[in-house]
């Protein structure tokens, strides 16, 4: 059973603001004086380098809710200065004051920002800005937030009884989260958002309804505080470094300096000023997309000291601003005197770096120069995890430059870089990508073939509309040129290689002509080539024919090189073996020829009869089976560990959250997962699995005897016990 701290029968409660400034004293002048009304360049800066923050927020009914949103840099789009926007997924529906803060992976200090909600249009969350500050590295360095993770330790016994903090995994979460987000509200309609850290546990369990979090000393604004005693209700999300899950807290707050109960926190016999006892009403541990995307313990996503925004640079520059307009403040004069002195910058890092070391000595922490060494950003060290390798495919961000209507159900997106820099998509023809879109608030991923010929600034891929299909949905109906998606890839086999056949035979049926028309495109593009290429082309009717004026044209022009054949099943019934068959004997294609398939499962398989009766060797034919797309997850309730081995060795170990795969958790742990598509189609997620059991989507690429053989795909697949994989190349 987790370890549970004591509790007095009655701890003494604090009720006022002067029973509770008696402890922690009034808030400084100057602190008060960082905030300013709106985002000014330092802190659009930092939003566009920021993929997540923290949300604070009430929905209508007054259910208070924290979380964690984002998923990569730049995701709070800035409007103006006192407007931003983010998608928050559902079935949140914040209202009124809310409070965020903002994380720079690698960097202690927090930009946090409170508002209002303004506007919400799907799950496109507008706020209206009303102030924005600085927060000290404290809590980042009193967690080791950004310190590598520690190895995922097996789940403990669950904590018995039937309160809140008695659900799946709540416990165990809370015996290693370090780090949370604490909202509150005033009772004027202010919101506050703020970190806490400590070690290891910053939360800990009185009993399966209470929970106690120690209030250490701080930048003294103590916001927190002073709401509860107008407000009791609040809610929390925590962190467990290495883990993408969340674990969600929400009820009543009352502020503690009992004794007894503050001892039992005690850091090098110095005991917390303060404590916060919450009566729990809910609590629930759930994957976050959010975390997960955002990958914070992957190698290298840290930001570089070099070139990160200085926060405490910024906080100095709001004073400044601050200074002149406010009684008691120190001179604004002086302050940007000071601010001119060449490298003063760097001094005042090294100066706020010793006071933060010699803060948390105070508070009873150990000698932080060898465990939370302060970095020129307000970091501690990092180390390489053991194992972690460069396996990561990144995204590409895109935006959509058109969207081309092909025929009633089929549009094109032509994609080129977000950032307005033509570069070329690398990729051979019949190849696919893996698009990313947040739709509600939430990343669906699905895989598409290139339409357009490599080596081109813009890439074009081709959509059929499948009814219920969220993403082909989106595309047809919610994409607009100028909207932002993102691409992984390319991925996948399906192609000739570096040197195409002499002669190549295409067979089609509705949108599997996407990858064939790639290869048409490109290798028509060769003027000289004498290579001969033949389609069989299946759709419904002549208005559903894709590519049908380009496809004409081109065998129009090059009648020699080219030959296009439709089949209309409307007219002339659904394309079988025997009309295969007879296609393909009336061509008489050379032995050397390739064969490449793409369409529904029964075309498929009634092609690959009708070439293996012909004769046609296993490695002339070439087919693209797609995966459904189905949304992954619904497997398990409960938080998994996965283990991961390479040939027998481990290489580490996780949590496999709620909703998570087991892909997605290995990321965002840092481990050397292998992928690509990320959706089931290409197999380069192939791993063995040794031990426990894994729920995955059908269909995917995996053969009969892949599965036999006790493979699965870890980017479709949820673990229904505790599993050990091994990654080694199959």
């Amino acid at each position: 059973m987790t370890n549970q701290a004591h509790r007095p029968d009655t701890p003494r409660r604090l009720t006022t603001v002067d029973e509770v400034e008696a402890v922690i004293g009034r808030p400084a002048s100057v602190v008060m004086l960082k905030q300013i009304s709106g985002l000014d360049e330092g802190c659009r800066t930092v939003l566009a380098r920021c993929p997540l923050a923290a949300f604070g927020h009430r929905d209508a009914d007054g259910t208070a809710r924290t979380t964690f949103i984002g998923g990569t840099p730049g995701f709070a789009r800035v409007h103006s200065p006192t407007r931003i926007s983010f998608s928050l997924p559902g079935p949140a529906d914040p209202y009124g004051p809310v409070s965020l803060f903002f994380l720079l992976p690698g960097v202690g200090e927090i930009l946090r920002v409170n508002g209002s909600v303004t506007a919400r249009k799907g799950a496109e969350t507008t706020v209206g800005i009303e102030e924005a500050y600085v927060h000290c590295a404290q809590a980042v360095l009193r967690s080791r937030l950004w310190q590598p993770p520690a190895p995922a330790a097996p789940a403990t016994t669950e904590l018995a009884g039937d309160g809140p903090l008695c659900g799946p995994g709540v416990a165990e979460f809370l015996a290693t989260a370090p780090f949370l987000a604490l909202s509150t509200w005033d009772s004027s309609g202010g919101s506050d958002t703020s970190p806490r850290g400590d070690r290891q546990e910053v939360a800990r369990i009185l009993d399966g309804r209470t929970l106690v979090v120690p209030d250490r000393k701080g930048n003294k604004r103590a916001d927190t505080l002073h709401n509860l005693l107008r407000d009791d209700r609040l809610s929390l999300a925590a962190l467990v470094p290495g883990r993408s899950g969340v674990l969600h807290v929400r009820g009543r707050g009352a502020i503690t300096d009992d004794p007894a109960l503050l001892e039992t926190m005690a850091l090098r016999g110095l005991p917390p000023h303060l404590a916060l006892l919450i009566d729990v009403e809910h609590a629930e541990v759930t994957g976050n997309d959010a975390v997960a995307r955002a990958r914070l313990w992957t190698p290298g996503a840290h930001l570089d000291p070099a070139t990160a925004p200085d926060l405490m640079a910024m906080a100095g520059e709001h004073l400044a601003a601050n200074a002149s307009r406010a009684a008691g403040g120190p001179p604004a004069f002086l302050l940007k005197a000071v601010g001119a002195v060449p490298g003063i910058d760097r001094l005042l890092r090294l100066v706020m770096n010793r006071a933060y070391r010699s803060g948390l000595r105070k508070e009873g922490y150990e000698d932080t120069g060898t465990g939370t060494g302060v970095r020129r950003r307000g970091l501690p060290r990092r180390r390489r995890p053991a194992g972690a390798g460069a396996t990561e495919t990144s995204l590409r961000e895109v935006r959509v430059a058109e969207v081309r209507r092909e025929t009633p159900g089929a549009v094109t997106l032509v994609l080129e870089d977000a950032d307005g820099k033509p570069r070329p998509f690398a990729f051979r023809p019949g190849q696919f990508f893996t698009l990313v879109a947040d739709i509600d608030g939430r990343p669906v991923r699905r895989a598409y073939s290139a339409s357009s010929a490599p080596g081109a600034s813009r890439l074009e891929v081709t959509v059929k509309h499948v009814a219920g299909g969220r993403f082909s949905t989106h595309a047809h109906q919610g994409l607009r040129a100028g909207d932002r998606l993102a691409v992984r890839g390319p991925s996948g086999s399906f192609h000739a290689g570096p040197r195409p056949p002499g002669e190549t035979v295409l067979i089609a049926a509705g949108s599997g002509v996407t990858p064939m028309m790639s290869m048409i495109r490109t290798r028509l593009a060769v003027r000289q080539g004498r290579d001969r290429i033949a389609l069989l082309y299946s759709s419904r009717s002549a208005e559903e024919i894709i590519f049908a004026d380009e496809l004409t044209r081109l065998a129009k022009d090059r009648p020699d090189r080219l030959s296009v054949t439709h089949v209309l099943t409307r007219e002339e019934g659904r394309l079988d073996a025997a009309g295969v068959r007879r296609w393909v004997t009336g061509l008489s294609p050379s032995p050397e020829a390739h064969y490449f398939v793409c369409g529904p499962e029964p075309l498929m398989d009634a092609v690959q009869g009708v070439l293996a009766g012909l004769g046609v060797p296993d490695e002339a034919v070439h087919h693209e089976r797609y995966a459904g797309g189905a949304d992954t997850g619904t497997a398990t309730t409960v938080p998994r560990r996965m283990t991961v081995e390479q040939d027998g060795e481990p290489v580490g170990a996780v949590v496999v959250e709620p909703g998570q795969t087991l892909l997605d958790a290995g990321l965002a742990a840092g481990l050397p997962m292998p992928h690509s598509c990320t959706v089931g189609n290409c197999g380069d997620c192939r791993v063995r699995l040794r031990g426990g059991k894994v729920a995955q989507n059908e269909p995917n690429c995996l053969t009969p005897q892949q599965k036999a053989d006790g493979y699965v795909l870890t980017c479709v697949g949820c673990p229904l016990s505790e599993v050990t994989l091994d990654i080694a190349d199959p």
